[in-house]
């Protein structure tokens, strides 16, 4: 009996620590390198799970198929998306993007997709590196349900450490 009660806070502690990382927060690793320069690979960012209430620009983690990839949400439910001469177009209004740097987007329309605008619960993400990410692009809209959270810190490495950037 005295064992077990030794035991209780440590289990307790497990249990917290397992349903926090379950339903709040995560860390997670950026794989390669299509959100360079501005997430570089291995960087370790904080994962928000519970808060969906998903906008422009916020850096998600999403599941496709077995990968877990990190993109920035570019175009949202009800919205029309192309880009032509390296500019985004959203319902036909030019949108400046901060945080692209040094890379070329080709000019593409939401319509090769078969769609006039992006239907509800459905969002266009697109790495920051344009010429080197796996992206709406190539794989289509992405359904809010196969979104597992947006990153809101980065914790490593020590010079990265600070809230993601839009």
């Amino acid at each position: 009996m005295k064992n077990i009660k030794k035991i209780i806070p440590y289990l307790i502690i497990i249990v917290t620590v397992v349903l926090i990382r379950t339903f709040f927060v995560t860390p997670v690793a950026v794989q390669g390198k299509s959100m360079y320069p501005n997430l570089e690979p291995k960087q370790i960012l904080i994962l928000e799970k519970i808060n969906k209430n998903f906008k422009r620009f916020d850096v998600v983690v999403l599941k496709i198929g077995n990968d877990k990839l990190v993109k920035r949400i570019i175009a949202l439910p009800g919205e029309h998306i192309k880009y032509v001469d390296d500019k985004l177009y959203i319902n036909q209004k030019i949108v400046k993007e901060n945080f692209v740097k040094n890379t070329k987007t080709d000019d593409f329309d939401l319509t090769e997709f078969g769609y006039d605008k992006l239907p509800k619960n459905t969002y266009f993400v697109m790495g920051d590196n344009r010429g080197n990410s796996l992206d709406s692009r190539v794989f289509g809209p992405v359904e809010k349900k196969d979104f597992i959270g947006k990153t809101i810190f980065s914790i490593f490495p020590i010079r990265r450490i600070g809230t993601i950037k839009k």
